[in-house]
């Protein structure tokens, strides 16, 4: 029993000693320690006004700045102090208060005027020895909040000042989030707002599920509702000349449900256009054919489903290189054009206003076509805008440098 007593004696001696180290460590050395590995990470310029340390183990970290990528107010750090002492970073809370990430995309130009689309694929390096050596850190987030959090992305390819897309209000649980491949369950829950122009009601961002990142199983309910499609109109201004459309207002809901097993990923998805606002015109202005035959086909889906002009299709990918693919947009358009009846004849309800009228006066099949583009083109503005800034911001982040 004596031996047992020992022992055990010896280990919290140990233990403790570890501990103490590790406290005095950080107490000496862990802002410095902190800016050199978000500076290594970023490769941006770090500034932390305050790091704090308050026993028995909790760090503060005051207006954490991240040039042109992040800046918080204030992020709580609380480490578990029997696996530090074990030699694993485990974090029981994170809570990141007020931060603003920052994301820019631009359209990189080569020598010869090309767009980076279109530059060769570099070759990837050969890593020496001593990246082949280096071990990614293995950090656990056993519970991570973002409180009042907010997202500004500005994407410069759709025009020369760029379009500014801002996400407010973001409030973000998750639990179980490991940097390694791990069989446990990684849930979340996250909600925030969009203003899109000033004096309009703002849109709702919501996702809610979970992820299995070791064996690449996910659930996931996402919904934006209140879409300003006139503030994306940069996205599909090629397609639809809103003026001579007369249309003031639009206001779209999209909503899909992702699920997925062994990396093969299915999204059902419904868009539905809730709101539509039309520009007055006065007694002696004639009505345009582009209008009328708009507000056919607008009146034509309308009967279709009791009122409402939907949208539903399935995008199905992989978990590990996820994308968004528009191709079952168009079969669920052209699906939906095909079960039309109104009196209304195959090449009328293609001919909808705007650019897509322009050349489009031979052949059937080739109007049907451009306006399926025009359908499709307005769905990938809500891509571009919302969808890609979310699941891809790593790497928007990288082009922009």
């Amino acid at each position: 029993m004596k031996i047992w007593m020992k022992f055990l004696f010896v280990v919290a001696a140990v233990l403790l000693s570890l501990f103490l180290a590790s406290y005095v460590f950080l107490a000496l050395f862990g802002k410095s320690l902190l800016l050199k590995q978000l500076g290594e990470l970023t490769h941006k310029k770090v500034t932390v006004d305050e790091f704090v340390l308050t026993p028995p183990l909790r760090i503060e970290i005051k207006n954490l700045k991240i040039e042109g990528l992040l800046k918080a107010d204030s992020i709580l750090v609380a480490p578990s102090m029997i696996k530090l002492c074990l030699g694993q970073l485990a974090l029981n809370r994170v809570i990141i208060n007020k931060p603003d990430l920052f994301f820019e995309r631009k359209l990189e130009i080569s020598a010869d005027n090309q767009t980076n689309s279109a530059l060769p694929e570099k070759k990837p390096t050969q890593a020496t020895p001593e990246q082949n050596a280096e071990i990614p850190l293995r950090v656990v987030f056993v519970r991570l909040e973002v409180k009042d959090g907010k997202v500004i992305f500005i994407d410069k390819t759709v025009s020369k000042d760029g379009l500014k897309l801002v996400i407010r209000n973001i409030n973000l649980n998750m639990s179980n989030l490991y940097s390694f491949s791990s069989g446990k369950i990684t849930s979340f829950n996250l909600k925030g707002n969009i203003p899109w122009s000033v004096g309009q009601e703002a849109g709702t961002v919501e996702a809610e599920g979970w992820l299995n990142f070791s064996k690449k199983d996910m659930r996931v309910d996402f919904k934006i509702h209140g879409i300003d499609g006139i503030y994306l109109y940069p996205y599909y201004s090629y397609w639809v000349d809103l003026e001579k459309a007369r249309i003031e207002k639009a206001t779209l809901n999209f909503d899909s449900n992702i699920h997925g097993v062994n990396n093969n990923i299915t999204a059902e998805c419904h868009l539905e256009l809730v709101n539509i606002v039309r520009k007055p015109r006065s007694a002696d202005e004639p009505e345009l054919k582009a209008e009328r035959l708009t507000n056919k086909v607008l009146d034509l889906l309308k009967a279709m489903d009791q009122g409402k002009i939907v949208l539903d299709f399935k995008v199905d990918t992989k978990m590990d290189k996820p994308q968004f693919s528009f191709g079952n947009i168009k079969m669920a358009f052209e699906s939906k054009l095909s079960q039309a009846h109104g009196g209304i004849e195959p090449k009328d309800i293609v001919m909808l206003p705007g650019r897509l009228l322009e050349g489009a006066v031979k052949g059937g099949s080739d109007l049907s076509r451009a306006v399926v583009d025009g359908f499709f083109a307005f769905g990938n503005a809500i891509k571009k805008a919302v969808v890609d800034p979310l699941i891809k911001a790593p790497k928007e982040t990288k082009v922009s440098k």
